[in-house]
């Protein structure tokens, strides 16, 4: 193992990261809690026990937060495949949540009272320290709990916590139903994690984007090339290893999962017959837009009334794309005001319903768009 510091001083050497005040701040920060965690715990011996001394506080976790492309999931990387313990996870905090929930829906069944403590105890004896990529509250569910789990977790599980955020602490949940009980939790991660703010020059997602697209027509190899570059600038995964790009099973809800075919780095690889071909609802497609910050739909066809399901469901997949700021990069059969095949058939309701689509596609390409965090309203 080597230290998070280190690593990113051979980054920044070997001219793959621009020099940034901010991310070695960071990185020196990231640095130190990897040496504190690393430490042998001290001995209590036999009259600390006596004594009834309780054990020393966990470390201070890590709150970043910044625009999009800063390089905050590259440190918590870097930090997280460094760390030389056990008991660390990683995870998108969409994925962790739902698996709580999961939990939660058990200890209900015992009917022994407030569920969240045993949930939290036991997911504080399965690590030390939790790493969250993407921290967002989108739903009301997460953030009614999220207080008590937490605190639970910190405080009384001695689980140290380092998250990446498009938002300050202070903006999570903004304008979220019932709010009041959601600020504790704000209280909480402002006295118990350190907040860097990581918001350099460089927006390293953006730059790699420069010069591959986002829409590529027509459907052949060309398009398929492009996307696959797009790909690996977005993920690092070599070309060469293309046949072994990691899969993933999302969880979508009500115990089904849906097959990624590929998926890294918060960009998930997807062919349209997959996402829309099959009986899909909205809540598959948020679970897509919660989870991953780019999604590459491959062979997207003309649509129209001879494909309606298909049509309707492109048209939710979008809507909860375009609502969740996911980037889009896409191979299709046309360009998006060309995507509709209503050749006067008399679907004018049809073509009308899809308008707002092509709007959102056309804003999709757009480097404004482009430049949003993954979940920003």
């Amino acid at each position: 193992m080597n230290s998070v510091l280190n690593r990113y001083n051979e980054l920044v050497a070997a001219e793959e990261l621009r020099p940034d005040p901010e991310q070695a701040a960071a990185a020196a920060k990231l640095d130190a809690l990897q040496q504190e965690l690393e430490a042998p715990a001290p001995a209590s011996g036999f009259f600390g026990k006596l004594l009834g001394r309780k054990a020393a506080p966990p470390p201070r976790g890590v709150y970043m937060w910044g625009g999009v492309g800063r390089g905050k999931s590259m440190l918590m990387d870097l930090f997280h495949d460094n760390l030389n313990i056990t008991a660390k996870r990683r995870a998108h905090f969409h994925e962790f949540m739902l698996d709580v929930h999961d939990r939660l829906r058990e200890e209900r069944k015992k009917e022994s009272g407030d569920p969240i403590l045993p949930v939290a105890t036991a997911i504080a004896s399965e690590t030390r320290v939790l790493c969250f990529d993407e921290m967002v509250v989108n739903n009301s569910a997460d953030a009614m709990i999220m207080s008590r789990l937490f605190t639970a977790l910190m405080v009384e599980g001695g689980v140290t916590i380092i998250t990446t955020s498009n938002r300050a602490p202070s903006d999570l949940y903004r304008n979220g139903l019932n709010r009041e009980h959601f600020m504790p939790f704000i209280a909480l991660v402002e006295a118990r994690l350190d907040v860097l703010t990581l918001n350099g020059p460089t927006d390293y997602r953006l730059q790699r984007m420069q010069g591959v697209g986002t829409w590529h027509i027509p459907i052949g190899p060309v398009s398929t090339e492009a996307v696959r570059e797009a790909f690996f600038r977005l993920t690092d995964y070599p070309p060469e290893d293309s046949l072994h790009v990691p899969s993933a099973e999302l969880d979508v809800g009500g115990g089904r999962m849906l097959h990624v075919p590929k998926s890294l780095k918060g960009v998930g690889v997807f062919s349209f017959k997959r996402l829309c071909g099959e009986a899909r609802g909205a809540a598959d497609y948020l679970a897509i837009a919660r989870h991953f910050h780019t999604v590459i739909v491959v062979a997207i066809p003309r649509l129209g009334p001879d494909l309606r399901n298909e049509t309707a469901r492109f048209i939710t997949l979008i809507d909860a794309l375009y609502e969740n700021k996911v980037k889009l990069i896409a191979t299709a059969a046309a360009e998006p005001a060309e995507l509709y095949d209503w050749s006067g058939k008399g679907d004018e309701e049809g073509r009308f319903m899809f308008d707002r689509t092509v709007s959102r596609l056309m804003e999709m390409q757009s480097e404004d768009y482009l430049a949003l965090g993954h979940g920003e309203d």
